[in-house]
Formats: structure tokens, sequence, C-alpha cells
């Protein structure tokens, strides 16, 4: 069977660090909070990179605070991923890069970056994840793609193209958009993710919804499965306006983890490793189902 670790999305959150109710006392700078998470837990998902590109300093010293078995997944910047980026928190070189209408908004999509520009991108992302590829404690970059993002044959082209900018990491992929994993296209999007070496992402959330993803748990890569916790709170769900805090605001009951108990060994029969991820951010939930799921697992 192949290890299962279990973990959650940041350890810097900002609901949780200000909730105190999962750093001891004094544990306040950076340094303090990674040291303190990795005692806890073997497995953290960087979801800032979301946001922003990391520096290559950020990761030296991430993997400097983390013991040696540690393992960091890596969320792919959103402009990679065909999601809108902050101008101000793009890189200096790509934002002199863009024409000046779009350097203007407070927002740009793919479709407003010019293609060097874009290229740009995608080599400052890799490269600056690369001490933790070196220091043998990157996971997986994890690319997720938007609900307007259906399953066709040029999206699964840009997947390819994704995989192939970024040849040296394992790549995850998550969906957000059910033409995926409906009757139809479920048989289809599986066999695509085999045939190129590529780990589905299943997720726990909120069912009902156009673009609920069902849970599908798939293992398409032999190396590494992944699954994402984010909550069953379909009243926030897709209700505009919320912080993620409040989006994700959900703390699982002892019998809803159980249910994904047989399932995750099942998982870990097929692949080396299974990433159990809790992405319910509000305060400390994340953590306390991450050590609850520890528990059940007994790992």
């Amino acid at each position: 069977m192949g290890r299962i670790l279990v973990g959650t999305a940041s350890w810097a959150d900002k609901a949780l660090v200000q909730s105190r109710l999962f750093y001891p006392q004094g544990v306040n700078k950076p340094e303090d909070l990674l040291k303190f998470y990795a005692s806890q837990f073997s497995l953290v998902e960087v979801d800032s990179t979301y946001y922003t590109i990391p520096s290559e300093r950020n990761s030296r010293l991430w993997v400097e605070r983390t013991p040696e078995n540690f393992v960091f997944d890596v969320k792919a910047f959103g402009l990679l991923t065909t999601h809108p980026a902050d101008v101000a928190r793009l890189p200096k070189p790509v934002r002199e890069m863009l024409p000046a209408d779009a350097q203007e908004k407070e927002q740009v999509y793919p479709k407003d970056v010019p293609p060097q520009a874009m290229d740009l991108v995608w080599e400052m992302f890799g490269s600056t994840i690369r001490p933790l590829d070196d220091a043998r404690k990157l996971g997986a970059v994890f690319l997720q793609f938007p609900k307007w993002f259906p399953c066709n044959t040029e999206n699964m082209d840009y997947i390819l193209k994704c995989k192939e900018k970024l040849p040296d990491y394992r790549i995850a992929v998550e969906f957000r958009q059910s033409s995926w994993l409906n009757a139809v296209n479920l048989e289809r999007t599986v066999d695509f993710l085999e045939e190129h070496g590529l780990a589905y992402t299943a997720v726990d959330e909120p069912q009902g919804f156009k673009s609920s993803i069902p849970p599908v748990n798939a293992v398409t890569d032999d190396s590494l499965a992944v699954v994402r916790f984010h909550g069953r709170n379909a009243d926030t769900w897709e209700k505009p306006g919320l912080t993620p805090s409040e989006r994700f605001k959900y703390l699982y009951s002892e019998q809803e983890l159980k249910e994904w108990i047989s399932p995750l060994h099942q998982m870990s029969e097929q692949a080396r490793e299974v990433h159990v991820l809790f992405n319910n951010n509000y305060q400390n939930y994340a953590q306390t189902n991450a050590l609850q799921m520890k528990t059940l697992l007994e790992l």
C-alpha cells in the first residue's frame, strides 16, 4: 500500500492565525508558524502561489524550516489555469510587457496578456518552486481549472500544454466544471488523465449545483492520488461576495470523515502516495478535521 499524507490548504491563512485556536501562544513569526505546522503534519498545500508567483528565496526558506520528509503541494498561479490575476501582483517584468490599456486594469485574463509575457509567467513560476523540487519536497503542482473550463478537445490540449510547460514536475488536475465528470465524459476524462500521467484530484464538496463535481475516486497516476475536502456548506458554495474563509466554513463530523476511510485505503492500493488536503479553512476547522483524519487512518 502507498503512504497516505494528510494536511491542509495553507499554514498561514489569516483566519487561522487570528483565531489562535491552532498555534500556541507566542508562535507568530512566519518561520515559527511553519515549523509548528510541520510538527503536526507532513503535508501542506501552498495556496498563496495561486494569487502571486513566489520568490525562490521563499521556497528555499520553506525547505529550511521543515523536516526532511515534509511535502509541499503547490497550486499553480491563477493566470496559468485561465483565472484572472491582479495586475498589481504580477511580477514587474510581466507587468511592463502588458499593453497600456491592460496595465490600467485591476485584473487581467490570459487573453489580455501577450504570448511572450505568458511564457515569462510560466518560466518564472517554474523556476521559483525549483528549490522545493531540488530538496525532494515538492509533491505536485495543482492545476485547478474554473467552472468556465468545460470538457472539450481544446481544453484537453491546453492541459497538455500546461504539462509541457512544467515538464519536471508531477501534475495534479482539479476540475470545477461538472461536464468533465458527467455520465457522458467520465470515462473519456479518466482515460485522458491516465494516458498522459496526470493525477486526478477527487473532491468532497456540496452537491446539487450545476458546477458540483461528484465524489469520483479515480486514480489516474500510479505515483499520486489527491483528495481535497472543501466542506459541504451548500448555503455559501456559490454565494457571491464571500471571502474564502466564509465560503468554506464547514466542520466535518467524525461520521462524515469515516465515509472516506475505505476509499482512501483503496486509493493507496493503486498509488504510491495519497495526498489528503482539507480546504475548509474557517478558523481552525481544516486543522481540526485533518488531525481527526490522521487518527481515523491510524497514521
